[in-house]
């Protein structure tokens, strides 16, 4: 017996009925209806009921207030952003459970005119746990419940089916069912709008098909591995984070959804999956992934500066001021005025311990960079093979010890200057690529393609005689022109002996509070001594001799022992630069040496014999310099 055309008019509507109702009953996100002006919930869902605790029957007697408690001016606040706007969202709410509990709540909200009436609509999504992992009894009972619940307030809903759809279409989040081969039984209007298809093309089509049908990257996604129908077979709450879903013209997008299953007496009927479109998300999270790099890189290079920077401040420098007034070193001075203020790269030559490190500190204290880091890197305390990773740095496991990413001493100087001291000593096969950041201001770590990028001032010291190491094949030629913009040549200790007297009273009170020793000026005799040697170690030797005094001085007496200098250095006298150079005739070589003679006496002030006397000056044994006193005619004064 066939239908007739109203009887199955009726039937269809029926059906079609029944799909939307079961599609908001089931939604697995908690769904609301609130009258703004009676303050009271007039519809939910089974997930709402879960959510918060309470049977319909019971939500249904609750008001706003009972629900969101002490929060209701800013619900207010947020229903009248709603009504205005027509949709709104906001992760500050909580709603108070049934058992007293407050749950914080993600809450999407919309607008919904019916017969009149504006209506309040909210999805509701605990913030500490936004899904419900039921297991399968848990399921169904609640399902039955729920099932039973609707038979008996069915005429109800009937009345209202207009309004049910309006409430399901005023969801911004997708949503469709599926029946229990896969195929769509309802579709809203966000998800079909989401996806780029019509609601009426998509029912009853493969959904799986259509669009969760490959990977991100392309790879075919089996529909036996699809959470979506996984729901359908086991009866379990699925969900899907990482994944996502093609529109029709064949582009993607990120999404997180859940899949619910749908069960009637006893058996698994279908699902309602619910869908987000995570874009903006996915791109917040994104970028704030890549600040959090950024800012991790940048933790760890103010790690590593301020490391380096204590390591500096540990090392005792062999002044912390330039000292001195002779020529020489006015000189220097003012070309650190001309030169400091420019970004001109620097060549300071001259002999070890001279203080070539100095000079470079006072050329970035007086530039702009003054405020930036000034990082040392002494070439010629290097490995060859660790030069590269040294001046770029290296990531992790670019070579056997590599643990972990390293900053270059090029990086830790960006913004400020950089120390190459003993230039001379860079291997080179590695001066062209110091070449290049001097050049390009580019660089890469050892392991990494990423060209970084450097603004660094360079200021360069070395011992030997680079232009001889150019003729020589051993340093690249435009390398020491690119550093050698402004030559600064740092005078030997015997070029300004005048400045002998400043500097050891400097060390005598620089040392002499950490000796815990007093040490009294020298005397004219001692710095006369002093500038009669030719000070092979320079400043530094200077300063050890200073040293030296005040460990090996008793009480008010203290002696200064040029003799225990490195070989060569103790009978410097006759090879000092200060004396005549050339062949002498044997009258100059007489006055010399009665010259000397006299010296050692004025040193010793008048004493010939014992501790600090001449004899011991001169090297000689009493009985010889007494002789020689009496060869060379010279009276000892008083």
């Amino acid at each position: 017996m066939h239908e007739t055309e109203p009887d199955y008019l009726a039937n269809w509507a029926n059906m079609a009925y029944s799909t939307r109702h079961m599609v908001f009953e089931h939604c697995s996100e908690a769904i609301l209806q609130l009258d703004p002006t009676s303050n009271r919930v007039v519809d939910m869902n089974i997930a709402a009921c879960t959510l918060l605790g309470y049977s319909r029957h019971e939500l249904l007697e609750l008001t706003a207030t009972r629900l969101f408690g002490h929060q209701l001016p800013a619900l207010i606040v947020f229903t009248q952003a709603v009504m205005e706007e027509g949709k709104g969202w906001s992760d500050e709410l909580t709603c108070a459970r049934k058992d007293g509990e407050r749950v914080a709540v993600e809450t999407s909200a919309a607008a919904l005119k019916l017969k009149s009436v504006v209506y309040l609509i909210l999805v509701l999504r605990e913030r500490s746990a936004q899904r419900y992992h039921l297991d399968q009894a848990q399921t169904e009972r609640t399902m039955r419940g729920g099932l039973l619940e609707w038979r008996n307030i069915l005429n109800l809903f009937k009345e209202t089916e207009r309004d049910n759809q309006l409430l399901l279409s005023a969801v911004g989040d997708g949503i469709y069912s599926i029946d229990s081969d896969g195929l769509a039984t309802y579709v809203n209007p966000a998800g079909a709008r989401m996806l780029g298809w019509e609601q009426e093309d998509m029912i009853g089509k493969n959904i799986h098909q259509m669009h969760h049908h490959s990977h991100a990257d392309g790879s075919h996604y089996p529909v036996e591995q699809c959470p979506i129908y996984k729901a359908v077979r086991d009866g379990m709450v699925h969900e899907g984070r990482q994944e996502v879903f093609w529109r029709r013209d064949g582009t993607m997008f990120p999404v997180e959804f859940t899949s619910t299953p749908v069960i009637s007496d006893g058996r698994i009927v279908g699902s309602v999956v619910v869908f987000r479109d995570i874009t903006e998300r996915r791109s917040t999270e994104i970028q704030l992934q890549n600040a959090l790099g950024e800012l991790q890189e940048l933790k760890q290079r103010l790690e590593q500066q301020n490391a380096y920077l204590q390591e500096e401040i540990s090392i005792e420098h062999n002044y912390r001021e330039i000292v001195g007034q002779s020529e020489p070193i006015l000189k220097i001075i003012q070309q650190i005025d001309v030169v400091g203020p420019t970004d001109a790269s620097v060549l300071i030559h001259g002999e070890s311990g001279t203080g070539k490190e100095l000079i470079a500190r006072a050329i970035h204290q007086a530039s702009r960079r003054a405020e930036h880091p000034l990082i040392r890197v002494n070439c010629a305390a290097i490995p060859a093979e660790l030069f590269e990773s040294e001046f770029f740095g290296h990531v992790r496991g670019a070579f056997t010890g590599a643990l972990r990413d390293r900053v270059g001493r090029f990086e830790l100087a960006d913004g400020g200057t950089l120390f190459l001291d003993e230039i001379g000593e860079i291997p080179l096969d590695l001066q062209s690529k110091l070449l290049r950041v001097l050049q390009e201001g580019q660089f890469e770590r050892v392991g990494e393609e990423r060209t970084r990028k450097v603004d660094v001032r360079i200021i360069a010291a070395t011992n030997r005689d680079l232009r001889q190491e150019v003729r020589a094949k051993r340093f690249r030629e435009d390398l020491y022109f690119r550093l050698n913009v402004f030559p600064i040549h740092s005078p030997a200790l015997r070029e300004r002996l005048m400045d002998i007297p400043l500097l050891a009273d400097h060390f005598n009170c620089q040392i002499g509070p950490r000796l815990n020793k007093a040490g009294r000026p020298l005397s004219k005799g001692d710095i006369e001594r002093m500038q009669r040697y030719s000070w092979p170690g320079n400043i530094r030797e200077l300063q050890n001799v200073v040293e030296r005094m005040l460990i090996t001085s008793q009480g008010v007496e203290q002696f200064i022992d040029l003799q225990e200098m490195p070989e060569g250095a103790a009978n410097s006298v006759s090879d000092s630069p200060v004396f005549p150079s050339g062949i002498l005739t044997d009258a100059q070589l007489r006055r010399l040496e009665a010259d000397n003679v006299r010296a050692a006496l004025r040193a010793s002030n008048g004493r010939l014999f014992g501790k600090g006397g001449a004899a011991e000056l001169l090297g000689l044994k009493p009985t010889t310099l007494a002789s020689r006193l009496k060869r060379l005619n010279i009276v000892q004064d008083g």
